[in-house]
């Protein structure tokens, strides 16, 4: 029995070190894959925004190692979302709700500029990640 217990430790230790990394809110991050065409790109510009995506990992809001710093597009959505009313009993009672409030923040947030001078949606629209290089900030804790 001891034997079979340290298997499966070792196997989920194993399994958990190839696994890839997790995004900060999967709520957001599934609405922003569904929204840009991320999981199954077909244009060229969908292809780019999609390798810009899977390469940026938790970087696509965040910056850094830490969730506690985000890009300004990471910023702007915090503004509009909180990621407490996302969890995961929320997302399965009302699906057609979230993914609708989640939609229209994104909608909402396309519109806003980016420091690079673009709006994020047209940033997002070239195949670019929408935040701008070096525009990480650290947040507080109840965000």
């Amino acid at each position: 029995m001891k034997k079979l217990a340290l298997c499966l430790v070792a196997v989920v230790a194993a399994s958990s070190y190839y696994a890839t990394p997790a995004y900060a809110v999967k709520a957001f991050a599934d609405a922003f894959v569904e929204k840009y065409n991320i999981a199954e790109p077909t244009t060229d510009t969908e292809k780019e925004l999609a390798a810009a995506v899977k390469e940026a990992k938790c970087n696509l809001c965040h910056g850094g190692k830490s969730k506690k710093i985000r890009n300004e597009y990471g910023v702007a959505l915090g503004e509009l979302l909180d990621k407490d009313d996302y969890g995961t009993k929320r997302r399965k009672a009302e699906p057609e709700k979230v993914q609708e409030e989640l939609f229209a923040a994104l909608d909402k947030v396309a519109k806003e500029k980016s420091k690079s001078g673009e709006t994020f949606g047209e940033k997002i629209a070239a195949g670019k990640l929408p935040a701008a290089e070096g525009t990480d900030v650290e947040i507080e804790e109840d965000e």
